[in-house]
């Protein structure tokens, strides 16, 4: 064989390699885990700006959101499992089936849901809300900024923590919204900064073809505190305390 053939055969062999690396990378992302980062604070106190998670794809089934670039190969969804009320799910927006949002599930198909004066309400009945310690943070001005922080449980027992700036912000009062079938209500756990379920205009009720999985561990964290080109303050903006921390 010649230096040249040899050179060729390298090349096509690292080609190879390099192909079923890509292969195996998206099958991952397809049918089992891919990963989100958190651009807003609409989940805060549960899910911070910077936080970066794993979101498990097999959890609600597949549909054609399974797939990169949302390819329309699957029809509906297949494999379905029904979301529980409290996850905290990972879908594309119901308004241009394109921006990744994530929220967490309060309403199941056929619930009746309502806010009256900041506090959440179910079928009918007030969901428990109890009060715990402030949430506290500190901006890049050291500026110490407190909001107020409940514990909310829902009927199936699941408890999470909620902030409320107010109990008579704009969405703290709304209609009733009956949630039609194949459809969910999503919240955002900071609920007088989130954009979510009850405005039908901007997200609305989610279809299930729409969910995309299930948050499931955060494996890095960064506060964004530092600039691009501070990187000697790099280091002090990692949260290690959140590394690999259950969603819940």
């Amino acid at each position: 064989m010649t230096t040249a053939s040899r050179k060729s055969g390298k090349l096509w062999d690292t080609i190879k390699t390099v192909v079923y690396a890509v292969l195996i990378a998206l099958a991952i992302r397809t049918v089992a885990f891919e990963p989100f980062n958190i651009p807003s604070g609409s989940m805060k106190p549960t899910l911070l700006v910077g936080d970066y998670l794993f979101v498990a794809k097999y959890s609600y089934g597949y549909s054609r959101h399974s797939l990169p670039l949302s390819l329309p190969l699957i029809p509906g969804r297949i494999l379905m499992s029904e979301p529980e009320r409290g996850d905290i799910a990972v879908f594309k927006l119901p308004t241009d089936n394109e921006t990744d949002y994530i929220k967490r599930i309060v309403g199941l198909p056929g619930d009746r849901v309502q806010v009256r004066e900041g506090r959440l309400y179910l079928n009918g009945e007030q969901v428990v809300r109890r009060r715990v310690a402030d949430f506290v943070e500190v901006d890049r001005f050291g500026r110490v900024h407190r909001t107020a922080q409940f514990d909310e449980t829902l009927p199936n027992g699941r408890t999470y923590r909620i902030l409320e700036h107010t109990d008579r912000g704009q969405l703290d009062n709304t209609p009733v919204y009956v949630v039609p079938g194949g459809h969910y209500f999503a919240m955002g756990d900071n609920r007088d900064n989130s954009l979510d379920s009850r405005v039908l205009s901007g997200v609305g009720f989610v279809p299930a073809e729409n969910l995309v999985g299930r948050a499931e561990i955060l494996f890095f964290s960064i506060d964004g505190s530092a600039s691009v080109w501070e990187f000697w303050r790099w280091p002090k903006t990692i949260r290690f305390t959140r590394f690999f921390d259950p969603v819940e």
